[in-house]
């Protein structure tokens, strides 16, 4: 008899190793590159002092620090960056880390070894990054890492390792889900395309290595979508592979209680998004070393009955007068798509949160975005309620469209608020809504809207049951 393995995507086997050679290599010393002073790094303030170098993997760090330190570090994680360019200093929190170095705080963060998909270094390039600014300007007071986007997942990552040397953390639009759930909902909404929008045509959609061997299938899903939008019956079938890729239901402008305005404004939505992520998965496949997504034995009727939009397709469907029963039982049948081994299990050691958080971590998210779906976050809170870390974690929303559409204000605050909490030992209410909307409000800089939100449920989470 066969004997079945079950795998879940929020699960890391080899967490304690992976704790261990983070840990280890963020002390060497040899992992360091000796960094010199460089007043001339760009943007520090006129009276910051900045170091520079490159870590024994080819990453790049950079430091500054103010003249009036107060002590603390924020440790910042940049994003998915497609290359060629990597550099140690972001430009999307430049606006950002200049108020913090105006505010006292010292800010550090490095390029990561690789660009795109760079998880199996970029925790390690972080804490190395850490010990380099030790080496150079003092041990801080108090360290509080802070990512966005892929570099919110490494940053909840890192707060999930012992004694790494960081004291709080801060996610901003992360891509908590983790790198599994990540493929495979983007794949379930490119497979449902392709089997609802061009049947009997056989279209790839895993396995990408490279730029060009995603074009054909890039192209012939957009025609499909622009041509299914001119129909009743085609938007109702994107109206359903807009519920499968968690795509924004409440938008600006747009009558929710307009079935067809919002299957319009959905139908937009996913041709603009679904082709980006499909060239991006390379990436992914690369540094994983084979497709970690699969649709084998998934029941999309099942995964639809989740999702908050069931209404709105159904709706979609009978307005058109198409079988939803029917196409639902068509993407059940077809599903056959079977992850790597090699991919799936890189993607568990590498990218997949436990939620085992060993310090305060504060998550913040808009309610729109369409590269990594508020709907992470309510997977993100399950996996760290499991693991039992609850009193350790908090999440926030601000009430903004776009993927890490954030205010330097909101940015500030939530750092704040993290401090604030290490400072007093306890969460209080320095992260309700409230707290820090006074809180942005009162640095008098470009605005902030915290709201109290909920998101929906991510319905693409699964388990992979090898069938041998």
């Amino acid at each position: 008899m066969s004997r079945i393995l079950r795998r879940r995507c929020r699960t890391i086997v080899s967490t304690p190793l992976l704790a261990a050679a983070l840990i280890a290599s963020a002390v060497a010393p040899g992992a360091l590159a000796a960094p010199p002073a460089d007043s001339s790094a760009g943007a520090g303030t006129a009276s910051s002092s900045s170091a520079t170098g490159t870590l024994a993997d080819g990453a790049a760090w950079r430091a500054e620090v103010p003249a009036s330190w107060n002590g603390k570090l924020v440790l910042f994680a940049h994003g998915f960056r497609p290359g060629p360019a990597n550099p140690a200093w972001d430009a999307g929190f430049a606006p950002t880390a200049s108020e913090l170095l105006r505010r006292g705080y010292a800010v550090a963060s490095s390029s990561y070894a690789s660009t795109g998909w760079a998880l199996e270094t970029a925790a390690r390039d972080q804490l190395d990054t850490l010990a380099a600014f030790k080496k150079r300007f003092g041990h801080p007071e108090r360290v509080i890492a802070a990512g966005r986007s892929m570099g919110g997942l490494v940053t909840s990552m890192m707060a999930e390792i012992p004694d790494s040397g960081i004291d709080g953390a801060v996610s901003t639009c992360g891509l908590v889900g983790g790198g599994v759930s990540l493929n495979n909902y983007q794949l379930d909404a490119a497979y449902a395309a392709a089997q609802l929008l061009l049947p009997g045509q056989d279209v790839r959609l895993t396995g990408f290595t490279g730029p060009e061997q995603s074009a054909d299938t890039v192209a012939r899903l957009k025609n499909a979508l622009q041509q299914a939008a001119e129909s009743t019956q085609g938007r109702a079938r994107v109206a359903l592979v807009a519920a499968l890729l968690n795509t924004p239901a409440k938008l600006a402008g747009v009558d929710t209680g307009n079935p067809e305005e919002l299957a319009a404004a959905q139908a937009k939505l996913v041709l603009d998004t679904l082709p980006t992520v499909i060239e991006r998965r390379f990436s992914i496949v690369n540094a994983a070393g084979g497709d970690s997504g699969w649709t084998a034995g998934v029941n999309y009727a099942r995964m639809l009955q989740s999702s908050a939009q069931r209404r709105h397709v159904k709706r979609m469907y009978a307005a058109a007068h198409l079988d939803l029963s029917a196409d639902l039982a068509t993407l059940t049948s077809n599903a056959g798509i079977e992850p790597s081994a090699d991919g799936l299990d890189w993607m568990l050691r590498t990218s997949s949160p436990t939620g085992k958080l060993q310090v305060p971590l504060l998550a913040t998210h808009t309610t729109v975005d369409l590269l990594a779906p508020v709907e992470f976050q309510e997977e993100y809170a399950e996996t760290v309620r499991q693991a039992g870390a609850n009193s350790l974690f908090r999440q926030a929303f601000v009430d903004h469209t776009g993927h890490c559409n954030f205010t330097v204000a909101e940015n500030v605050a939530s750092i704040e608020a993290v401090d604030q909490r290490l400072e007093s030992g306890n969460w209080g209410s320095v992260a309700t809504t409230a707290t820090l909307q006074r809180s942005a409000d009162s640095l008098g800089l470009d605005g902030a809207a915290f709201i109290d939100f909920r998101p929906d449920e991510f319905i693409n989470d699964r388990d992979w049951t090898p069938t041998s």
